[in-house]
């Protein structure tokens, strides 16, 4: 991969489409746009209407809308230009197979934001923040992103490593000017600024439970016996039929997931319809079974269903010798049936009486309390990682330094290789392997 290389992609998805965005940056790409686009030049930062022609043949291929971008002033920190076509499959592609023939290479997956990053556009974690807005799949998941990518986890990051800096200053001052005017730096002083530091840095790595949930959601799985009203349970949260529904006990063979993010939730649920647990010879209904106990091993939280108390009973006395998640019993079909001093959420998919309180339910079982507002959410086991090193290292100064065992400079090793951790989360790398892996599962042309 060569940074002075220009390069080009088709930024949005192949296939049959309204219009397609062809994506240009590097050295020379308004010297290659010019020599397959007409009229030249264009002027920056305005969308004009042009022709893109064959540079060897000069056959029209289209007539798309341009639009350039002066260096420093883009996405990439480069000359770009942005070629909005019409959509399809012949017209982006023949578009761009000018674009490499006039000079141009095709980019790999994730190379503009590489380049932005490495011109100091966006930090690493704003990098990141833009494959998890493309990979959001709900709308707390797309507000962490959009936060991250507003430099919201990156400012907290650096205001972190500024806090590990100061401490590190003052044992810095007292080795280097000892019999300055000021006296020695009071110890307690240092400990004080250290201990700040590291209640920050716990606040902020107590959010990553939340983004765990808020990046993946929390598994929900639907259990109970066979025509227990799960299937029609599962669809009534989803408002929509994903589930085979019938009176024939054993019809779900498989486990059906989806994903589902009441409105002003913290995080999304991946709700799990599973099949009927029961004992059967069955061979494929058994395999069926086997995925269900499986999901329930690793659930965050299980929806226990029965029609009857005694049913219910037996569903939850099933699941508890499956799984260590927390419970919530629901008595399914409850239109049909009375509640006789039952136990459990009465729920009923017929009326939709209940369902908004199964769902309350989970989120309270679950537990995950939402981070406060000004702070931002650790969504990345990268970020995890790093943010864990640090509070282990800034552990070992604390404790070295309360124990006066050692002298200064060596417990202010511990601080400088926590600010080092924090460094790695906002770009202060210097491997490539690290961009490489990083970029690895972008989209080609973002």
């Amino acid at each position: 991969m060569l940074s002075d290389d220009t390069i080009a992609a088709l930024a949005t998805p192949p296939g049959r489409g309204a219009l397609a965005l062809i994506r240009l940056s590097g050295p020379r790409a308004w010297a290659i746009a010019e020599s397959v686009l007409t009229p030249w030049p264009l002027t920056p930062r305005r969308a004009t209407l042009v022709t893109v022609r064959d540079p060897e043949t000069t056959e029209v291929l289209d007539r798309p809308i341009a639009t350039l971008y002066e260096a420093p002033h883009s996405f990439t920190g480069e000359q770009a230009v942005e070629i909005t076509t019409h959509g399809g499959a012949i017209v982006p592609a023949a578009v761009l197979a000018a674009l490499v023939s006039a000079g141009a290479r095709p980019a790999l997956p994730g190379e503009f934001t590489r380049r932005a990053v490495l011109n100091g556009k966006l930090d690493l974690a704003q990098a990141e923040a833009i494959g998890d807005l493309v990979d959001a799949r709900s709308p707390s998941a797309q507000r962490a992103a959009l936060s991250q990518l507003d430099g919201g986890l990156s400012r907290r990051v650096a205001a972190l490593r500024t806090a590990l800096l100061d401490s590190e200053a003052l044992i810095a001052y007292d080795i280097d000017f000892p019999e300055e005017d000021d006296g020695p730096i009071p110890r307690e002083r240092v400990a004080k600024s250290a201990a700040t530091a590291a209640a920050s840095l716990a606040q902020l790595l107590s959010t990553a439970p939340i983004g765990e949930l808020v990046r993946d959601g929390a598994l929900v799985v639907i259990a109970g016996p066979p025509n227990a009203g799960k299937s029609s349970l599962f669809n009534a949260l989803l408002g929509r039929a994903r589930a085979l529904v019938t009176d024939v006990p054993g019809t779900t063979r498989d486990a059906i997931e989806a994903l589902v993010e009441p409105t002003g939730a913290a995080f999304p649920l991946r709700l799990v319809d599973t099949a009927g647990l029961r004992e059967t010879a069955d061979t494929v209904e058994r395999l069926g079974i086997e995925v269900s106990e499986r999901y329930l091993r690793d659930a965050h939280a299980v929806l226990a269903c029965g029609e009857t108390a005694p049913a219910l009973a037996e569903a939850i006395a099933r699941v508890h010798a499956l799984t260590p998640a927390p419970v919530v019993p629901v008595r399914t079909k409850a239109d049909l049936h009375s509640a006789n001093g039952a136990t459990g959420i009465a729920a009923s998919a017929e009326t939709g009486q209940g369902l908004r309180e199964v769902l309350d339910a989970v989120y309270t079982v679950i537990g995950a309390a939402p981070s406060e507002a000004d702070t931002p959410i650790v969504t990345r086991a990268r970020h995890r990682a790093s943010l864990t090193a640090a509070a282990a290292e800034l552990r070992q100064f604390q404790d070295t330094w309360a124990a006066g065992a050692v002298p200064a400079v060596i417990a202010a090793v511990h601080l400088r290789s926590a600010v080092h951790a924090l460094e790695e989360i906002i770009g202060a790398v210097d491997t490539e392997d690290i961009l490489d892996r990083l970029f690895a599962e972008f989209c080609v042309g973002k």
